[in-house]
């Protein structure tokens, strides 16, 4: 699956890059340069980072769902449990 991004997204990102570069390499880069980068990003490392979030997510909804009856379960019939009188033991 490609990783694709939003149109302002991808502005912003760029920018990003591009003013990374700048402070950290001490070197100006265009649009295209940056766009570049991006793009490389988006094949290399993506994927990787896709793959880790939606394993931490189904983790994330195996651990709920392993509990669920523990927090969602309810007791049976037991209206009349609670109303019968408490017999005393001689």
């Amino acid at each position: 699956m490609a990783i694709t991004l939003p149109p302002e997204a991808t502005k912003q990102i760029v920018a990003s890059i591009k003013r990374y570069v700048a402070e950290h390499l001490e070197q100006e880069i265009g649009d295209l340069q940056a766009g570049l980068l991006l793009d490389f990003f988006l094949k290399e490392i993506g994927p990787t980072v896709y793959n880790t979030a939606v394993h931490d997510a189904q983790m994330y909804i195996q651990d709920r769902l392993s509990d669920m009856e523990g927090v969602c379960y309810e007791k049976e019939f037991n209206y009349w449990v609670d109303r019968l009188p408490r017999t005393r033991k001689p």
